[in-house]
């Protein structure tokens, strides 16, 4: 396919354009968008700036539902796998989160640490259920994420993004609050833990969508909003605005 075949009109240049290089484009877009607003959310929730999916366990515990899934669900339509995968997320995530709400002592790099040990112990149970299944090989072409088999009619699961990215937006004051601390959102009369279940229930939404359809993308959402912040500041709604505009670009 070339732009010569494109502007002559032929079909099957047209067909490979449609069917191929729009939805790995759009792809690309989604999960990236998706992935970098999970880590905004993450940050604020936890905060601490060096949360994110890739370092707080919640991809791990995607991965261990998605083997899973594959293990239960062989047969069955994509709805049960992601169902699946979005449940293993949710409460993989929602441990993190309790435990760091339980400790005294918490500074920066102590959070992501706790959260990389945490997420290799759910990798090593992911890796000891798919030996016993003989996935290995399948998990392991999960663990890097690949574009390349991205079709019309087998990425549309990635739009589940959209809907949670609007969420993001209209909750960004919410979690703005809730990043200063328990104490501060209660006093100014915020539901401190429905809010921060809220966010577990986006991150995981977008994570769960990303790693069903492409694979892991690790670090994206730790570098994206940090380095958006370090240019727009700290007010959330310009910085998922300004993470549309990295990931498009």
């Amino acid at each position: 396919m070339n732009l010569e075949a494109l502007l002559q009109g032929e079909p099957h240049a047209w067909s490979i354009l449609w069917q191929s290089r729009v939805p790995r484009l759009l792809a690309i877009c989604l999960a990236g968008a998706g992935l970098s607003i999970a880590g905004l959310i993450m940050q604020q929730i936890v905060q601490n700036r060096f949360a994110a999916p890739s370092t707080t366990g919640t991809i791990d515990c995607a991965l261990l539902g998605y083997v899973l899934s594959l293990v239960l669900f062989a047969d069955i339509s994509g709805w049960a796998h992601l169902a699946l995968i979005f449940a293993f997320s949710v409460a993989g995530t929602l441990i993190f989160v309790r435990f760091l709400q339980s400790l005294k002592f918490k500074n920066a790099m102590l959070v992501p640490l706790i959260g990389i040990m945490y997420g290799n112990v759910v990798s090593a149970l992911t890796t000891f259920v798919a030996y016993k299944y003989d996935l290995v090989q399948t998990m392991n072409s999960w663990t890097v994420a690949n574009f390349a088999s991205v079709l019309q009619g087998n990425y549309e699961f990635l739009y589940l993004a959209i809907p949670a990215s609007i969420l993001a937006y209209f909750f960004a004051a919410q979690f703005s609050a809730a990043s200063i601390g328990e104490s501060f959102a209660k006093n100014i009369g915020l539901n401190y833990q429905k809010i921060v279940f809220i966010g577990v229930v986006l991150v995981a939404v977008l994570s769960s969508s990303v790693v069903m359809i492409v694979g892991v993308i690790p670090f994206l959402g730790l570098i994206v909003p940090n380095l958006v912040s370090m240019f727009v500041g700290d007010n959330m709604k310009k910085v998922c605005r300004g993470q549309l505009t990295v990931v498009s670009c």
